[in-house]
């Protein structure tokens, strides 16, 4: 992992994995029960996949999508039983038609967005709010805490934060909802 930081530190979040406090913050609030589908963008080395994993109903689908092949390879040996995606994530809404889905209840998302180019972030963001159904949730990780909260409130009407101090280096989890369409496109201009 921390070779993949310092070749593409842009791309992978952080120098190590999330820590068991983060990847439990994260999922916090699912309704396990009630959720049908949910997705995971870029899994890196698996440790929100896990905890996602002890966590799913019998009846969820649980889509993991990560670009890196290495951490894909990777990810398909230590999780045999979960649908690994190798694909890119501004595509999600076609990879995720692809295998007959429509909508999603939660995204659950490791990628590094505010490093991304303003027009890859936006069409990531674009993309996953094509799939996410009327009350879903985005949930993002940060190593930086609060340091984003406005750049998210650019995409999303309803934004939170949460602080997991248990995590190295200290990080968060923004839970957001209501994807502005307009809006985001309007600020990427």
């Amino acid at each position: 992992m921390c070779q993949k930081f310092l070749k593409k530190g842009t791309s992978i979040a952080t120098v190590a994995p999330s820590s068991r406090f983060l990847a439990r913050r994260m999922l916090k609030g699912i309704e396990w029960d009630k959720v049908e589908c949910v997705v995971e963008l870029g899994a890196g080395t698996g440790p929100v996949t896990k905890e996602i994993l002890k966590r799913i109903q019998p009846h969820t689908k649980l889509i993991i999508v990560e670009i890196d092949p290495d951490f894909c390879v990777r990810l398909r040996a230590r999780f045999p039983q979960a649908d690994i995606v190798e694909g890119d994530a501004s595509q999600l809404d076609e990879l995720l038609a692809d295998r007959g889905i429509t909508k999603v209840d939660e995204i659950i998302s490791g990628l590094p967005l505010p490093s991304f180019p303003d027009g890859l972030r936006d069409a990531i963001l674009a993309s996953c709010a094509k799939c996410l159904g009327e009350t879903g949730m985005f949930r993002q990780l940060t190593i930086m805490p609060y340091v984003f909260m406005r750049l998210y409130k650019r995409y999303f009407s309803d934004v939170k934060f949460a602080l997991v101090p248990l995590n190295v280096p200290p990080a968060g989890v923004y839970v957001c909802k209501g994807y502005r369409v307009k809006k985001a496109a309007a600020a990427a201009v």
